[in-house]
């Protein structure tokens, strides 16, 4: 059985291991997230702690699944602070470590932080994934409208061009 929660900065902190994990095996899948090839889980340490200020700057929503007391998927949302979008979210990092996947947790992962995010006051969000992937397909299936396609807007892990699709949803 998942459980689903949110994570402070603190518990952010102590779930290092299975985050940096979770990362270097999306990357290395394939998955366009913003990191390029050789990555290991030591490299995504970095990131992870920047999560984890951001979190405690009141910038950032982290929500986590666990199975069996290992974190095996993620996801963010970062809340737009800027004085005309206090109304917007940008969702980031959906994120399912390939052994955990098939299991609905990406469905619950975009579930309980659309729900934390409409707590707090956030009625939009937005998104961007990498064309023709995985996750580009799921997103409709979970009430996300598809905006368009920009070409050639990022890099796949492997340094061949990767299209991105923007999505947004009406929450709240």
């Amino acid at each position: 059985m998942a459980t689903i929660r949110v994570l402070t900065r603190q518990e952010t902190l102590a779930a290092l291991p299975d985050l940096c994990e979770i990362l270097s095996d999306c990357v290395n899948g394939g998955a366009s997230v913003g990191f390029m090839l050789p990555f290991t889980p030591v490299d995504a340490r970095a990131f992870w702690l920047s999560v984890a200020d951001a979190i405690e700057e009141g910038g950032t929503i982290h929500v986590v699944a666990e199975v069996d007391g290992k974190i095996v998927g993620t996801v963010q949302v970062g809340l737009a602070s800027k004085p005309n979008q206090p109304h917007r979210g940008d969702l980031m990092k959906l994120l399912v470590h390939r052994s955990a996947r098939g299991l609905g947790l990406a469905r619950r992962l975009m579930e309980r932080v659309e729900a934390e995010t409409a707590k707090r006051g956030r009625t939009l969000l937005v998104l961007d994934t990498a064309t023709g992937s995985e996750a580009e397909a799921i997103y409709p299936r979970f009430g996300w409208e598809r905006v368009g396609v920009i070409p050639d807007y990022a890099l796949f892990p492997d340094g061949s061009f990767c299209g991105t699709t923007l999505f947004y949803k009406r929450i709240g």
